[in-house]
């Protein structure tokens, strides 16, 4: 399973009942993080949730409201003790941004602020338009978007293997003692040979996956990679009325792109909110009111706030 805490709605600037839009997912002791804004420490205070295990930052993009909390949150990090390599995602020139003092580059001395680390940081810097990559069993898929200056959304995925097969494993001869540690590795050597999981697994079953996006119009990537989300937590700036050439103008999007964008996704049914809206504008202060509006468009759509939590769960069979 995986747990999903949406930690803040807002973009731009931080609201007293709104914090800036941050995403924090958990699975089997891993923690990753998506956007870092002013105040995201106080949003993972709220959540109850741990600073310490986070293996991985990820930023869709450079605007100060998706990167500003990260010196507070480093020092955090640090003081809780961690010694762990910490892993930062984003577009090409992250580590310049975090640890440089030039204005021109968006953000100004992250790492003066926080010079000393009990950690390392590993800087992993987008190149290409669609990059995958494995965090600790999570498959990570990061995918351009169409924003004003660089931007990614994120999906990620937790496969789910098959169900043993006794009647395979005997018709492949595979020994009993490997039965067991195929289940669990891909490959074991018994005696000299080698056995793999596909001698005693039967098909892949349906995994999880969740797809988050924010910053962006409406894109064919965006559609492409939540195909079949579990969970898709989309930007929805405005809800208004006469605010669609606002969105054009600054490549975002309104709250019924995004529904349309999970419609066409075919966002999967399940027994959580398929599509959560969030990254609000400052002058949206009740986006709630649009709600029925949208669900027009996209019939599970939530109206999402500050710390709102879900448990993915795979399907029983």
């Amino acid at each position: 399973m995986i747990d999903v805490c949406l930690l803040g709605t807002g973009g731009m600037m931080p609201l007293p009942q709104r914090a800036l839009t941050a995403l924090m997912v958990r699975y089997n002791g891993t923690s990753i993080l998506i956007d870092c804004g002013e105040g995201t420490q106080v949003a993972v205070k709220k959540c109850g949730w741990s600073f310490k295990p986070i293996d991985a930052i990820c930023f869709t993009h450079f605007h100060a409201d998706h990167i500003s909390g990260l010196p507070g949150m480093l020092l955090t990090m640090g003081n809780a003790e961690r010694t762990e390599p910490l892993t930062m995602i984003g577009p090409r020139g992250l580590e310049h941004v975090v640890n440089s003092l030039r204005l021109e580059k968006v953000v100004t001395s992250l790492r003066t602020i926080a010079p000393e680390l009990p950690f390392p940081i590993v800087f992993h810097e987008l190149q290409e338009t669609e990059e995958c990559m494995d965090i600790h069993g999570l498959k990570l898929t990061a995918f351009r978007v169409n924003h004003n200056v660089t931007c990614y959304g994120y999906s990620l995925e937790l496969n789910r293997a098959g169900r043993f097969d006794v009647e395979k494993a005997r018709a492949n001869q595979v020994p009993m003692s490997c039965w067991s540690p195929l289940q669990k590795q891909e490959s074991v050597v018994y005696e000299g040979v080698t056995y793999t999981q596909d001698m005693v697994l039967g098909e892949t079953r349906k995994g999880l996956k969740l797809t988050y996006c924010t910053d962006t119009r409406p894109t064919e990537s965006i559609v492409r990679n939540a195909v079949h989300s579990d969970l898709f937590i989309c930007e929805g700036m405005y809800g208004e009325d006469g605010k669609e050439a606002k969105a054009r103008e600054y490549k975002h999007m309104t709250m019924y792109e995004a529904a349309e964008i999970a419609k066409q996704a075919d966002v999967k049914e399940a027994d959580v909110d398929r599509m959560w809206l969030t990254h609000y504008s400052p002058s949206l202060v009740h986006p709630e009111q649009f709600e029925s509006k949208v669900k027009q468009v996209f019939s599970n759509t939530i109206i999402s706030r500050d710390g709102r939590v879900c448990e993915l769960k795979f399907e029983e069979e």
